[in-house]
This record gives structure tokens, sequence and C-alpha cells, in this order.
């Protein structure tokens, strides 16, 4: 007879994990700091839900993420379900619906968990934090700055120093390749992701040079966005050139001395973005930070906004101090232990007497001890 094999407890499915002290609270804090900041900028915060019926969830710009979503049977409905893989979409649905009404441009805010269907090479985590914004109802220059210096102003508020931006326009390459034959788009698409010249000369027929001098004008904002304007682009293409060189223009104001950089032939991971679009990274570091752009929110409302990934973040930034952990032997007054709460420690009683209180409190993992109404230092 064939028994099912035992699974120990702490086996957890691939791409999940438990996050144990102190680090869960770090990661808490972290996030609120972000969250914070987001605030302070004018960022109302909502909170959707996990699950949404799949008409809804995969409505607009969610179709782009179906592949990646776990979906269930509602027991209650006998509808089908999904479990988002990214916030964004439930935001575009919020303002569509309930909050349709109010006035533009929209500013919310969200922080939450999300769930894919499969990890990556690169990121084999499943589970994933994200902390974004998004700026709904006004198309400018203007909108798509402000979402990259608050998310800027969030990254700092969390340590984080040395940021670059890396920008880009996904639309413009799909765009140039109506006049390829559509047999090569796969591997010329392949071949610009490479920045493979060769390849991009052998595969792309009337669009070579153009192809080839965009490729050629990747780099530092500086020397990108004047061979950008420069290039032959398409009308089209050419008005969201300009749209990203005042981007530009507007973030140097305020952060002269920020990195940025533009790939006008990168598009990869952007799936439903239609204008400037953007990842931030710190300097020296392959590990993206958040990665956002302008969309069309609901199909038709134009929308901008960008997603922090605090699980990365926490790895780069400086660890966040926590409360240092103070050992109240039993008997503690109440007072005492609420003064000591008041000064920043967080206060563990002891629930029976000890003979050696400093003993127990190292034991629980404690850095203080209130002895006779002294905080003292454990060495």
């Amino acid at each position: 007879m064939n028994e099912t094999p035992t699974i120990h407890p702490a086996l957890l499915p691939a791409g999940l994990a438990d996050v144990l002290p102190p680090e869960a609270e770090r990661q808490a804090r972290s996030s609120e700091a972000i969250m914070d900041c987001f605030s302070a900028h004018g960022y109302q915060r909502v909170t959707p839900p996990l699950l949404e019926f799949e008409e809804s969830l995969f409505s607009g710009s969610g179709a782009a993420l179906a592949e990646q979503t776990f979906r269930l049977m509602d027991p209650e409905s006998q509808r089908m379900m999904g479990l988002r893989a990214d916030t964004t979409p439930q935001i575009g649905r919020l303002a569509t619906s309930r909050l349709a009404a109010v006035p533009r441009p929209l500013r919310l805010a969200y922080c939450g968990q999300v769930l894919h269907v499969r990890g990556t090479q690169l990121q084999p985590e499943r589970q994933l934090s994200q902390a974004g914004i998004e700026l709904i109802g006004h198309d400018t220059a203007a909108a798509d700055a402000e979402i990259i210096l608050t998310a800027i102003a969030a990254l700092e508020a969390v340590g984080l120093k040395d940021l670059s931006v890396d920008l880009t326009i996904p639309r413009l390459v799909p765009s140039l390749l109506d006049e390829v034959p559509a047999h090569l788009h796969p591997a010329l698409a392949h071949a610009l992701d490479r920045k493979d010249a060769a390849a991009v000369a052998e595969l792309g027929g009337a669009q070579t040079t153009l192809l080839l001098s965009l490729l050629s004008s990747s780099g530092s904002a500086s020397r990108a966005v004047p061979a950008l304007l420069s290039a032959d682009l398409p009308a089209a293409a050419r008005a969201q050139a300009k749209r990203l060189a005042e981007v530009v223009s507007a973030v140097q104001t305020v952060l002269p001395g920020l990195q940025l950089t533009v790939d006008p032939v990168e598009f990869r991971g952007y799936r439903y973005h239609t204008g400037v679009s953007m990842t931030i990274f710190a300097t020296g570091q392959q590990m993206e930070l958040g990665r956002g752009g302008r969309y069309l929110c609901g199909d038709a409302e134009p929308a901008t906004g960008i997603t922090l990934y605090p699980d990365s973040i926490i790895r780069l930034a400086p660890p966040l101090a926590l409360r240092p952990r103070l050992y109240l032997p039993h008997g503690t007054s109440p007072a005492d232990a609420q003064n000591a709460r008041v000064r920043g420690y967080a206060t563990v009683p002891g629930l029976a007497p000890e003979a050696a209180p400093g003993d127990e409190a190292r034991r629980l993992g404690c850095s203080h001890l209130l002895f006779e109404g002294v905080i003292t230092a454990l060495s």
C-alpha cells in the first residue's frame, strides 16, 4: 500500500518563504516609510482586495497579466476569480468605477502583496511586495516627472542614495516594426534587446538605418535626448520623443544631480505602457527598485504611475534601527513599563519571578534590562 509522504511543516512551495523576526518588522517599517512619503506628496492610500472576478481583473491593462495570475473558483458565486499579479490594474478599476466622479488629477497610493504563477531566473520569488502610486487624469510631462520625483523621494526616505533612472518609450520600436516583414519581428526584437547591431543591420530592412541610430543613442540623457530628437522618426514617435525630452528637463530642474539614462529600444516588461516609462536602480546595482510609466486607465483615461519593490529595496537600503528590546522583571509597575515604551523601547515583561533577570533578558534576545528603576544595556 502506497502512503502519501509526510511533508515537513516548514516546507513551502517554490518561490514562497516565511519572513521571520526581525526581518519582518524591518520590511513593514520600510514599506510604511515609503507610504508615509507618498502620503506627504498628496497620494491617498487605497487597499483593493487580493481576489477579483476575472472579468474585472483582466480588463484594460490587466489583460497583459493573465498568464501570471493564479485562478480559482469562487464557491459562493461559482464564477472564476484571479489572485492579483499586479496592483496597478486594480487601481484602474477603482478610478473608473467607485472613484469616477472624484476630481482629476487623481493621486492614489497602495501597498500590498501580489502572487505570480512563475518566478524568473533573476527573481525566483513568486510572492512579492509592491508599494506604488498612480496619477490619473493628466497627460503631461509634469505628471510623468512628478511620478519619478516622488519615487526618488520615497527611496531616499528609507536611506537609499546614488539612484539612477532609466527612461524609455515602449511603443517606439513596435511602431517602427510595421515597415519590417512580420516573420522577422521576433528575431529583430531579440536583436534589439541584446543590443546586437550586426543582427539589427541584417534584419532591419527599410528601418535599419533608423534602428541602428536609436541603438547607438542609448546612454546618458544629455547625449541620448538630442540624438533621439534629431532622428528621422514618424510623427507619432517624434511626439513621444519630445515628451521624453520634456520629462528629462522637468526632472533635472528639481534634481539636477540625478543620473538619468535613456534606452530608446527597450520595451521588455512594459506590457501595457503607452508612453514615457521608467525603471529605477541603485547606481552600480542590477536589481530593479521600481518600474512604471504612462498607460491608459480603463482603456481611455490617461494615467501614469510607478511600482516600487520593497523586497528588493530592503536588501540595498541601510538596516533600519528597530526598537531596542527591554526586559521588565516580573512585578514591574505598568507606569514604568509605559514610560519605557514612550522612551522608544520594546518592552518584554517577565511572566514569573526569576533569580537572574539579566540571564533571562539575554535568553529572550533583549538588549536592555530594567533593574531597580534603571535601564541598563546588557553586554
